[in-house]
């Protein structure tokens, strides 16, 4: 087994390569879609939403089962079926004839989807209560980096052939499973490995299983409603520049690419230095209060400088959310840590069945030239109302723990 400076790595590689895979097709999906339904961007933003909630409703159902396995038989075999799944289905993407493909291969990602449950699994085994946040803000800088690569990619390869970026993203993700096979050691020890739970396998019960850890219902209930809003960007992000300015897809990646040089540089190089010298309490208080602010300077944002520049206090509130983690892996005993991220992920899935639909249908009624009052950034707006309230749910929250 490998040391955790190593492990760390080859954790942070693996994500990195995974969410390069999913990032480059972002800016390619309305043009897939207008070219297989031949409709305009507002109404097959509506398809897109489905989309995202087709995957969101397998993880939802699957995440639990997936982060149970994993107490028992160890993250790695997990998450190599998870990275092989991924890369079967964007070839489905690629070759798809139909918008009923595209779904197929939607609910196979979904079920296979294990990586985001299995890495933060793997990173709460080789971390310690002190560093975990810092580790998991490792995690967060991958996305981020993911983020600025992908889209690139994506938008350059997709002014070639709209379904390029998709035979790209196979690849991709093909090449992650071999890393992973041959590189990626197991980070479970036998010691803590656990048997099976069954009722733990099925989403409400995973859920409630949370709940036994007092104190804690609260700020779950507002990472809940955070991941609600947070949907509003990959579900509409796309959709709205391009209708609002008039972008092609490789503005769009570039875009893109510019939210994740944010996200990599605050997740990756702030967030231990900010636990260290503000606390838990004041990181998280204050990262909700950014998301809040740079979600709603989102909804008015009419140049394109603006939105480069809202970027700022959105990016800087990503802090919270690697420390609300911590906090909640730092509860949990060492032998349930994939059941704890199964049900979180299982959580965040209804997010992203709730927040594509919300965001996708607020876009669509607003965005038509027909509607009571034209305000593309309506999504934005919503979410800023739905972070508000999270926050003052998270103050409330931490006053009666310790942390």
């Amino acid at each position: 087994m490998a040391t955790p400076k190593k492990s760390l790595l080859f954790i942070f590689i693996t994500v990195l390569i995974d969410v390069i895979g999913i990032a480059v097709i972002i800016p390619v999906i309305p043009s897939l879609l207008k070219q297989l339904t031949g409709q305009e961007v507002a109404e097959s933003a509506g398809i897109g939403g489905l989309l995202i909630i087709t995957f969101a409703a397998m993880q939802l159902l699957f995440s639990p089962v997936l982060g149970e396995l994993s107490d028992k038989y160890g993250r790695r075999p997990i998450l190599l079926i998870s990275l092989f799944g991924l890369s079967i289905d964007y070839l489905f993407h690629a070759y798809a004839p139909t918008i009923g493909w595209l779904f197929v291969g939607r609910i196979l990602a979904g079920i296979t989807g294990a990586s985001h449950t299995v890495a933060t699994a793997y990173i709460a085994d080789i971390s310690t209560k002190e560093n975990k946040a810092r580790n998991f803000g490792f995690i967060g800088a991958a996305f981020g980096l993911g983020f600025i690569i992908g889209p690139a990619i994506g938008g350059i390869f997709g002014a070639i052939d709209v379904r390029l970026p998709f035979i790209v993203a196979a690849g991709i993700a093909f090449v992650n499973f071999l890393f992973g096979f041959f590189f990626v050691p197991e980070s479970l020890p036998p010691e803590n490995r656990r048997p099976i739970e069954f009722k733990k396998m099925i989403p409400g019960v995973s859920l409630a299983n949370i709940g036994k850890y007092a104190g804690l219902g609260g700020l779950i209930f507002a990472l809940f409603l955070a991941n609600i809003a947070g949907q509003s960007l990959p579900a509409t992000w796309s959709f709205f520049t391009i209708e609002q300015f008039k972008w092609n897809e490789a503005q769009v990646g570039y875009s893109l690419s510019a939210v994740g040089f944010m996200v990599a540089i605050v997740q990756g190089g702030l967030i231990g230095w900010s636990v260290r010298k503000f606390g838990n309490k004041k990181v998280i208080v204050g990262g909700f209060l950014l998301w809040t602010i740079g979600m709603f300077l989102f909804s008015v944002a009419v140049k394109e400088w603006m939105l480069y520049a809202f970027l700022v206090p959105y990016a800087l509130g990503g802090v919270a959310g690697p420390t609300l983690q911590s906090l909640l892996s730092n509860e949990v005993s060492e032998k349930e840590q994939g059941n704890l991220q199964g049900a979180l992920t299982s959580m965040i899935s209804i997010t992203t069945i709730i927040g594509p639909l919300l965001a996708s249908s607020l876009f669509y009624y607003f965005a038509q030239k027909d509607a009571p009052f034209y305000f593309p950034g309506a999504p934005y707006a919503a979410a800023s109302i739905i972070l508000f309230l999270s926050l003052i749910i998270v103050m409330t929250s931490l006053r009666k723990i310790n942390v």
